[in-house]
């Protein structure tokens, strides 16, 4: 009987406790020392982007026309007080009050704004062009403590910055196996991600995308709460109470 109780809560404590190679982030983290990152981050513009487009001189009244508000030139109102987007079309132009269609998808900021400011600049000496994507957001779901819908205002977020946002990983989020979902020119791509590890400090998938999805899975604890598989050491207990109680009882 003391050997089959001593087996029993051996395997209670094996299947129950998670190692620390299991919970802690970034276990190699000294091998970044010194190390540069070489991605150089700017989202593309994409097809159904909305984009916020101010243009400004010292002489405000010459640049008046092209700041119209109509439905007619793709105008969209996110419900921001005082921001109007334009909305990327399925072509990959935006309407620009004067200019017309102007070709934007696929470019980073920066091109769309010397882009519109070259063109500008036949009819507005001092143009000042800025240039921003209004519904750059990140979704964050799973086990994590605050999932939900994120917007990024600098257009700049990295996986770890994602998942602080959303409160860190439960205690029963599985660490070595972060899905990453992303659109990419109408295709699904799908990437794990070990953050157990800093392997994925210069891949791709440092920096977050527009409309990019996290999940983290449960770990074997987190389903076993769930109740999708028996609870091991839930059962051992069990058992152990109620083999206890017959042998008490027949002695």
């Amino acid at each position: 009987m003391k050997q089959f109780l001593f087996l029993c809560g051996l395997a209670f404590l094996v299947t129950s406790c998670a190692t620390k190679k299991d919970i802690i982030y970034f276990q190699d983290a000294e091998s970044l020392n010194s190390v540069k990152n070489e991605q150089i981050f700017e989202p593309l513009i994409e097809v159904n982007d909305i984009l916020h487009i101010s243009v400004s001189s010292m002489n405000e009244e010459v640049v008046i026309p092209f700041k119209r508000n109509t439905a007619s030139e793709g105008m969209v109102n996110n419900a921001n007080p005082g921001l109007q987007g334009y909305l990327v079309s399925s072509d990959g132009n935006i309407r620009f009050p004067v200019l017309g269609e102007v070709q934007v998808a696929g470019k980073i900021r920066s091109q769309v704004v010397k882009e519109l400011k070259d063109q500008l600049l036949e009819f507005i000496k001092d143009v000042v062009v800025d240039v921003r994507i209004m519904n750059f957001k990140i979704t964050v779901i799973g086990e994590v403590n605050n999932p939900g819908v994120y917007a990024i205002n600098d257009e700049r977020v990295t996986l770890p910055q994602a998942i602080g946002l959303a409160g860190d990983l439960t205690a029963d989020g599985k660490r070595d196996a972060i899905l990453i979902i992303r659109e990419t020119d109408g295709n699904q791509n799908v990437q794990r991600i070990d953050l157990n590890s800093t392997d994925f400090y210069n891949t791709p998938f440092y920096f977050l995308k527009q409309n990019d999805v996290v999940y983290v899975e449960p770990s074997l604890r987190g389903v076993r709460k769930s109740g999708f598989i028996p609870d091991v050491p839930a059962l051992l207990s069990l058992f152990t109470v109620v083999l206890t109680s017959v042998i008490l009882i027949t002695r």
